[in-house]
């Protein structure tokens, strides 16, 4: 059995998800190191990526830097046209090449934590403010589940009427 290998390095940033057109991130410095192994016709892409992103925090919008640290592997085959067929990429035999830029996209993003939200106490003020000004459910309520508090009282306006029907929908939220 003969075995073959090549190693590749790629430096990722900012304009790679400019490139790609990122729906998720926009933005990050990364290292990929790659190495193939051909072996049986099956080529066998293992992919170390480290480094970090920034997405938006799902709580504020501010910018967060999120630490990516992840090992993929993707199998390729050669056949007569481009498919996925469950763990193996099929490459059209005649093209005899695989971009890889979206893989490697693919294996960042998922790699990522489903909510991104900063450490408590660290969102944007402002928005943290207003936001739980506009979540506030009772009046006994002070702010947002994390704990946080809204420091500026200004916004507040306790003294206002309130439409009766709300304080009838508040009622079905606190019998819940």
């Amino acid at each position: 059995m003969r075995e073959d290998s090549a190693k590749y390095e790629y430096t990722l940033d900012n304009q790679f998800f400019a490139d790609i057109d990122a729906p998720e991130i926009q933005k990050g410095k990364l290292k990929v190191d790659l190495s193939v192994k051909k072996s049986l016709g099956v080529y066998v892409l293992n992919f170390h990526t480290e480094g970090m992103v920034i997405v938006p925090c799902d709580r504020c919008l501010d910018d967060m830097e999120l630490e990516v640290e992840t090992d993929d592997s993707l199998k390729v085959k050669l056949g007569l046209t481009f498919s996925e067929e469950d763990d193996i990429v099929v490459v059209p035999e005649e093209d005899g090449y695989i971009n890889v830029a979206w893989f490697i996209y693919e294996f960042i993003a998922l790699s990522l934590p489903m909510k991104h939200v900063h450490a408590p106490g660290k969102c944007n003020k402002g928005m943290m403010g207003a936001l739980s000004k506009h979540l506030r459910t009772s009046d006994d309520e002070d702010g947002l589940e994390d704990g946080y508090v809204e420091e500026d009282e200004s916004l507040d306006d306790d003294n206002r009427e309130i439409d009766p029907r709300w304080n009838e929908l508040k009622k079905i939220l606190n019998n819940n």
